[in-house]
């Protein structure tokens, strides 16, 4: 009998243990984004040409309920860093486009996470948030994948901006015609704070 019990007692232990496991809740994150593990790349296609370029990251936190998906937090991206190899066609983009000398910052501020973040492995999830670019905020969803290990979330983002649509100028010419949207993928690296 007690042979018996010395097996019989662990495993009833381990499958209580296994259950109450789900019912646990799971703890609120606060996560920390590197800026120097953080691209921030554009793409603007056109008739002739595709112009590819990048903006740095230049601060960003989130924190996020894994139980309720409600989201805080800042990306801020330096709008005066964005380069697209073409010195004249930058300063045209900052004078012009960006405005950047008078709206410096692009910013995210997410409030919301549809969809479950593993805690390990990768998830599919929805950012639901305010964009705020050339003075004037926008709320969007970020489609991103995130891929969790050990407190470290690797997570990359692709999402159109209608930039005409949203008050900015088109930099098409007589000659030159660029869509009214560019593309933007952001991939980036998060630790537990």
């Amino acid at each position: 009998m007690t042979k018996l019990m010395r097996v019989f007692v662990p495993l009833c232990v381990s499958a209580a243990l296994l259950v109450a496991g789900e019912s646990i809740p799971v703890q609120p994150r606060s996560l920390v984004i590197d800026p120097a593990q953080t691209k921030v790349e554009f793409t603007l296609g056109s008739l002739l040409h595709t112009v590819h370029g990048n903006f740095q990251l230049k601060r960003g936190t989130l924190s996020f309920d894994p139980q309720s998906g409600k989201a805080h937090g800042e990306l801020v991206v330096d709008a005066t860093s964005g380069e697209s190899g073409s010195p004249a066609r930058d300063k045209r983009m900052h004078a012009s486009i960006l405005e950047s000398a008078k709206y410096p910052e692009i910013t995210f501020r997410p409030d919301r996470v549809d969809g479950k973040v593993a805690p390990e492995g990768k998830s599919q999830v929805q950012l639901h948030g305010v964009f705020a670019i050339h003075g004037v905020e926008h709320e969007i969803l970020l489609p991103a994948t995130v891929d969790a290990a050990a407190g470290q979330y690797n997570v990359a983002a692709t999402f159109e901006v209608p930039y005409v649509t949203w008050g900015m100028k088109n930099p098409s010419t007589l000659m030159l015609r660029v869509n009214d949207t560019v593309e933007i993928t952001i991939h980036t690296v998060a630790h537990t704070m």
